[in-house]
């Protein structure tokens, strides 16, 4: 047995033609004028006008980085001048401490993440503390070790 000897058991039945004038009479079964009754283009299906309709980013807003990342907390911004004006030397500073003080407001039911910013430049910091968990910007962190603090990761 070879490929081309063989052949099938049933006999290979094609669609009756349909729409090409002849028996079917007039229209020929696709009833009258108009998108359905021509050759080709079919109407498409209601679901894909519908996606069309959608805008593409929906639901992002303005600000993509705002809007996607909505678990993110935004870091609460302490001065340096204001730990001067309400802590005490040596005192130890934290989030925690920060809220206790009422400078730093609960985000999520929970104390934020800190972001110590410095003071400036003829406006020093006179007193040493102990700085846990929060994060520093360069020049916080020279005036806190430059007035003799600790800063503790």
């Amino acid at each position: 047995m070879q490929l081309h000897t063989l052949t099938p058991r049933t006999k290979r039945t094609k669609p009756a033609p349909v729409g090409r004038g002849g028996k079917r009479g007039k229209t020929s079964g696709h009833g009258t004028k108009g998108q359905s009754a021509r050759a080709g283009h079919k109407i498409r299906p209601q679901m894909r006008d519908t996606i069309k309709k959608l805008p593409k980013l929906r639901g992002h807003g303005k600000n993509r980085s705002r809007t996607v990342r909505t678990n993110r907390i935004a870091a609460a911004v302490v001065n340096l001048a204001t730990l001067e004006a309400v802590f005490a030397a040596g005192e130890t500073v934290s989030p925690a401490t920060l809220l206790a003080k009422k400078l730093v407001r609960r985000a999520k039911g929970r104390a934020p993440e800190v972001k110590l910013l410095g003071v400036s430049p003829e406006g020093g910091l006179s007193k040493a503390f102990i700085i846990e968990g929060c994060s520093l910007s360069k020049v916080a962190r020279e005036a806190i070790l430059a007035a003799g603090g600790t800063i503790n990761d």
